[in-house]
């Protein structure tokens, strides 16, 4: 049959052909009998999975029996048009590429069929090949949709829990500010001592954003060198400095439609705040040994646990730039101030399966907590590894927490080499714990009674944990 709907091409395209690229499967719906057969035909002798149904009534009964990769669907069609078709199985949230076919194109035809949804709009006649080409395009543009969703839900899935833990009055004035300024692109200054959360109330206020689904970058100023800093939030160019082997873009440049969270805002060095301003004033910044401006759409979040407001008073910091980057101010309570709030972080970082018997909790809410949630966080990860039966006991808890006002011991010099060797060849926290015991022990020429003393533990502590060690 001579159709010049179906008339091969020379097989030039077959050799750029990515090597998987015939793994996927395609339903041709077509009232046309000979040019369907034809199609179909001829895409299974090129290796395609290939299924012919004459009509919408019949494709949609073979999508209910599998899925497809991709649909090549006819526009004019008795009975229920390729149009009607698409329409249909988005509605039932079908996954599938669609190309649409007709023999009377327009412009009109085509816009409404890729509001639909629709990959492709094609018009006949159109040589076999030329339809593989875009049956490929609808194909490789659906692995990508596919791929970007399952990066997604996996960011989705990995990114901390931003849930805020706490129901004393403080926290819940926390928790209401940011409620109501998570969905404003203006800077956040969140203040408060050091351990109580910042960085979960930045994390809070990106994920109840518009940016939610765009990244959320960090970086702690107080933990780069000062000459390092300027290069990771705003980028360099090649050469521009001793190492600088390639161009890199900054931080703000790949936070860009998201947020950036800046952790010890005032340790930003003073020749860097006159370009921290004006990024934040208008999103314009030039990359380290460039003469380019660039502009980048980026929600400053920072937090610092200094008074920003008296570093001003004492010319330590630009008043514009702390004007600017306060324009909406969280003040995070420490954990001294949210009174049962200790009950509740203690319940939400319990692992499951695991409880704290009543006297022991008692102590854990009476306590001062210096070191806010940090120290919280820290003291139950102790606790369970010193624990017995998956139960935290005072036996459990350090010495500061049990004996509150006493005189904290150090356990022995951080700086010995006993202890440098175990910081440096330990591979997990319950290792670490048990060389520490033995090298305190040690220290104390086997005198159990004034290791645990040391150690902040009873000692028939002391003695369970020996005695697991050598079991095991």
């Amino acid at each position: 049959m001579n159709n010049p709907l179906v008339a091969e091409r020379s097989g030039a395209f077959d050799a750029g052909v990515d090597a998987d690229a015939k793994t996927f499967s395609i339903l041709v719906v077509e009232d046309d009998n000979d040019f369907r057969e034809s199609c179909v035909r001829w895409l299974s002798r090129k290796g395609y999975d290939t299924f012919g149904a004459c009509g919408g009534a019949e494709a949609l009964s073979a999508l209910d029996r599998r899925n497809y990769d991709v649909g090549l669907f006819d526009m004019d069609m008795p009975g229920m048009s390729g149009l009607e078709l698409l329409q249909r199985l988005r509605g039932d949230a079908h996954d599938i590429e669609v190309v649409m076919l007709t023999g009377q194109g327009s412009i009109e035809t085509a816009v409404q069929a890729m509001k639909l949804g629709a990959s492709d709009f094609l018009t006949k006649p159109c040589p076999l090949s030329d339809l593989e080409l875009h049956l490929q395009l609808a194909s490789r543009r659906g692995r990508i949709r596919k791929e970007n969703l399952q990066l997604r839900e996996i960011i989705s899935r990995s990114r901390p829990r931003t849930d805020l833990i706490g129901s004393s009055p403080a926290m819940q004035s926390v928790v209401r500010m940011v409620q109501r300024i998570a969905s404003t692109n203006e800077p956040v200054l969140i203040t408060g001592e050091s351990g109580t959360g910042k960085e979960v109330i930045a994390q809070s206020i990106h994920a109840q954003s518009k940016r939610a689904g765009k990244p959320m970058v960090t970086i702690n100023c107080a933990a780069l060198p000062e000459s390092l800093v300027e290069s990771e939030l705003f980028g360099h160019q090649k050469g521009a400095f001793t190492g600088a082997t390639e161009e890199k873009p900054g931080l703000f440049e790949v936070a860009d439609g998201g947020t950036l969270f800046i952790d010890e805002f005032g340790e930003l060095p003073p020749a860097l705040q006159p370009k921290m301003l004006r990024v934040l004033e208008d999103g314009s910044l030039r990359r380290v040994g460039s003469s380019k401006e660039r502009r980048v759409d980026v929600r400053v979040v920072a937090a610092t646990n200094r008074d920003l407001a008296a570093d001003v008073a004492n010319g330590d910091f630009r008043q514009d730039l702390y004007y600017r980057v306060n324009v909406l101010p969280i003040h995070l309570p420490p954990l001294r101030e949210r009174g049962k709030d200790v009950k509740c972080l203690i319940e939400h970082f319990l692992a499951k399966g695991w409880s704290i018997d009543d006297d022991a909790l008692t102590a854990m809410i009476s306590y001062s907590w210096p070191g806010n949630v940090r120290e919280l966080i820290n003291v139950i990860h102790r606790a369970t590894i010193l624990a017995d039966h998956h139960q935290i006991t005072m036996d459990d808890l350090p010495s500061e927490i049990v004996h509150p006002g006493q005189p904290v011991h150090s356990g022995g010099s951080p700086s010995s080499p006993v202890s440098l060797r175990v910081t440096a060849q330990s591979g997990s926290l319950d290792d670490l714990t048990r060389a520490h015991v033995l090298d305190v022990l040690e220290q104390e020429s086997g005198n159990k009674s004034r290791a645990a003393k040391r150690l902040g533990i009873h000692r028939r502590k002391l003695y369970r944990l020996l005695e697991r060690w050598q079991e095991s």
